[in-house]
């Protein structure tokens, strides 16, 4: 069974409330022991959660008016963070660091989404996470918004909790 059908559905959720936090888990040791939070952030958005999925298709030899679709390779998108330009150089740091070839560091990334009063409704994590880009905000005199900074990351899973 896909969905367990005694978890109430209710209104759908607001998606302008969420907390990112970066987190080195190979300081846990792989045997229950805890992450090393690094880098924990306040982002104006969140853009490429998402996986998809390439269907193969079987065709069957003397059945022209069909194919037969089977699972196939799961991708996932770049995920794009974005966040008002602080004096915090900490995602710049990190993307420098690895730039450099001194850090080899990949880092588990949480995303959750919380409710009014802050209390945790659902989360992602990016798994092995690489940023591949990193944009500082437009610079303009005649500018009166806040600048944004955003970063690029790419991962090697998409995981999804409620």
């Amino acid at each position: 069974m896909i969905g367990d059908p005694s978890t109430a559905r209710g209104a759908p959720l607001n998606v302008f409330n969420f907390h990112v936090a970066f987190t080195d888990e190979s300081f846990a040791g792989g045997g229950g022991g805890t992450a090393l939070p690094l880098v924990e952030g306040a982002f104006a958005e969140v853009s490429g959660l998402e996986a998809t999925m390439e269907a193969k298709t079987i065709r069957e030899g003397g059945l022209n008016h069909l194919s037969h679709q089977r699972v196939g390779t799961v991708s996932h998108a770049t995920v794009v963070l974005r966040r008002g330009v602080t004096r915090a150089r900490d995602l710049w740091r990190w993307f420098d660091l690895l730039a450099g070839g001194q850090y080899a560091g990949r880092l588990t990334v949480a995303i959750e989404l919380r409710d009014g009063q802050g209390e945790r409704l659902m989360s992602f994590r990016l798994l092995r996470a690489l940023p591949v880009k990193f944009k500082a905000a437009d610079l303009n005199a005649r500018a009166s918004e806040v600048g944004i900074e955003e970063v690029h990351l790419v991962h090697e899973g998409l995981e999804h909790d409620a």
